[in-house]
């Protein structure tokens, strides 16, 4: 399981940065070649689609955002496409809303989806929640909230051995790198204390909803269900490989 953050697949002038997505595509592709499940997350959408629009702030209307959703979302989904194809993959488009833990048709609904789509050889699954209708994760008044725990809960009920949440900083910090300069990466993080959580900070960019506090609430659930989740930074996604490999990359969160 593999999670891009909006950071890092737009740039601060909200053009969308083609090179990670080539190699992010790159990487799945080789992956799902050699036999191993591959579902990403991506945010981004709204991000995408300002750029569309030339749009230089975030709009505050809740219409106006799904409008932009909508749009970026085509955008995206099209872009991940075209980079697929030149590995001999295809995007599979899942957009889902919080009815799949809700409502047990819809959750029996969502697996038999992710276990057909798994089952091709040559189909990669593109999970965002379905922002151009769904209020809540816009405002973040209910489960999903954003794309960090949508991604710890797909994790969940595919019964990944592992997410990879690829963001803009390397890992978790003592305290935020951007304003402490001798705060220290924190390698492993076995449980989420008060310590812990008083290091996290707040919002990313103009362009997404999360930070690290939503990470953290991503590795608790993570963790709630014995399961790992590596945080490290995104601008090159060959270092999934490295993370694979099982070299010390990012901050991985484990019980183990």
């Amino acid at each position: 399981m593999i999670k891009v953050g909006t950071s890092t697949l737009i740039h601060q002038n909200s053009k969308v940065r083609l090179a990670v997505i080539d190699k992010l595509a790159h990487v799945m592709s080789t992956l799902k070649k050699d036999g191993k499940d591959v579902i990403l997350v991506s945010s981004g959408a709204i991000g995408v689609g300002m750029g569309v629009l030339h749009l230089d702030s975030r709009p505050v209307k809740i219409s106006q955002q799904q409008a932009v959703a909508a749009i970026g979302q085509a955008e995206l989904i099209q872009i991940y496409n075209e980079a697929l194809h030149k590995y001999g993959m295809c995007a599979a488009q899942m957009l889902i809303t919080k009815d799949v833990i809700d409502y047990p048709e819809s959750h029996t609904n969502v697996m038999n989806n992710f276990q057909a789509l798994l089952s091709m050889p040559n189909a990669i699954p593109i999970v965002n929640e379905n922002d151009a209708i769904t209020v809540s994760e816009l405002d973040h008044l209910t489960k999903f909230g954003d794309n960090d725990q949508l991604s710890a809960i797909v994790t969940n009920l595919v019964d990944a051995d592992l997410l990879i949440m690829l963001s803009d900083i390397d890992g978790f910090y003592t305290a935020n790198p951007l304003k402490v300069p001798d705060a220290k990466l924190i390698d492993r993080v076995k449980t989420i204390g008060p310590d812990i959580i008083a290091a996290a900070g707040g919002h990313g960019t103009k362009f997404g909803t999360g930070g690290m506090t939503t990470k953290l609430k991503a590795a608790e659930r993570i963790l709630k269900h014995n399961q790992q989740m590596v945080l490290a930074n995104g601008k090159d996604p060959d270092i999934i490989f490295n993370i694979l490999s099982g070299d010390m990359v990012g901050t991985l969160f484990t019980k183990i």
